[in-house]
């Protein structure tokens, strides 16, 4: 596809672009859409043909010959590891006669992470990128292309180019200048704060836990977490999706990126949380435990993410996909975006009548929701 002054591409995957080029369009708060993570789910077997996620990465060329934009593209065999959930949409496209996959997923691998799937060194040329993503689409008779997880400035350009926008609801943490976890307590109600620390005390009796980054984190810590990662993954989704050498390589790679929590009893790991720190954000990924201990899971994922970004100053604590049980512990319901190109009129219209329906009901509970924090109320 060609204009006066872009010309677009499909690469060979993430790793087939020059890490400086990638990074210039990706820019460095957000560590998901880094050259360096994508480029391991890569190399470590974790995102590929074989997996069902084919690396396809769209790019638009500058009149200066470099990569003016760069949308993480996948082809796709199925529908798992996007969390934003597509299988009815499927099942119709195919009871009608339809070949649903391979589809086109703009997004990052596993990760129900909120970030920018328009990597662009100038955000003028999002109109282009779309319509790349768009013309990859027809030309290849895909049913359609989906963008999960795209950062809220970037839906009004998909709504411009007539996306079908779809809203989701997920619980983030709010850091207003604490110093200290206490201080957040501060402002809960009484029962809530109480109900917190006892849950912290309870989790924490017996244990110690390390918070651990960088050169910090060896390969006995890793081999641990694979345990951890591996026994939560097979009761979530079957089997897990990250290879043992993603971990590994992540730590080579990205260990300054990396806070990895442990919790030991006697000195021997029995549970853990991986996180990674992104310019103004706590991301909480992937957690698990060999003991059953009460509370471990909130204290982990949770309270030990809130006491890490008061620590270094971090603004926000993003703990996953889904869970209302985190509202009772300060994390509040926030709106989350995905923009769907379906060429089939049909198909896009009955879509869009789903999509019409589902966003008032996502609508009205967020809005329930709202009302269920722990926070103090304010009277008048």
């Amino acid at each position: 596809m060609r204009s006066s002054s872009i010309t677009a591409r499909i690469a060979d995957g993430v790793a087939s672009i020059p890490a400086a080029d990638w990074d210039a369009c990706a820019g460095s708060g957000n560590p998901f859409v880094s050259h360096d993570f994508l480029s391991i789910l890569e190399r470590s077997g974790s995102a590929t043909v074989g997996t069902g996620w084919q690396p396809l990465p769209i790019i638009i060329d500058g009149p200066d010959g470099r990569p003016a934009g760069i949308a993480p593209a996948y082809g796709k065999s199925h529908s798992q590891g996007e969390y934003v959930f597509d299988h009815g949409w499927a099942d119709a496209w195919e009871r009608a006669g339809g070949r649903y996959y391979p589809k086109l997923q703009v997004a990052v691998p596993f990760t129900p992470v909120p970030g920018p799937r328009l990597l662009l060194r100038d955000e003028a040329d999002a109109p282009a990128l779309i319509a790349a993503i768009e013309a990859v689409t027809d030309q290849n008779r895909l049913s359609s292309a989906h963008v999960t997880f795209l950062h809220e400035r970037e839906v009004p350009a998909f709504e411009a180019a007539g996306w079908l926008l779809r809203e989701g609801t997920q619980f983030h943490w709010q850091n207003q200048g604490y110093g200290r976890f206490d201080d957040f307590l501060e402002t809960l109600a009484s029962r809530k704060r109480k109900a917190i620390r006892k849950e912290r005390a309870a989790a924490l009796e017996g244990l110690n836990v390390r918070h651990l980054t960088g050169g910090d984190i060896t390969e006995a810590h890793w081999d641990a977490f694979w345990i951890f990662y591996q026994d939560t993954g097979s009761r979530k989704w079957g089997r897990p999706y990250l290879t043992r050498s993603f971990f590994s390589m992540l730590g080579e790679t990205m260990g300054d990126k990396v806070l990895l929590m442990l919790a030991e009893r006697d000195g021997r790991p029995i549970a853990g949380a991986l996180n990674l720190i992104g310019a103004d954000t706590l991301y909480g990924r992937y957690w698990g435990a060999v003991e059953d201990v009460p509370f471990l899971h909130f204290e982990l994922c949770y309270y030990q993410a809130i006491d890490a970004a008061i620590e270094r100053g971090l603004t926000r604590v993003e703990a996953g996909a889904q869970g209302e049980h985190k509202l009772a512990r300060g994390y509040v319901p926030v709106p989350t975006w995905s923009a769907h190109y379906l060429p089939d009129p049909g198909f896009r219209a009955a879509v869009a009548e789903f999509l019409d329906r589902e966003r008032e009901a996502v609508r009205q509970e967020q809005a329930y929701l709202g009302e269920l924090t722990p926070f103090k109320r304010i009277n008048g």
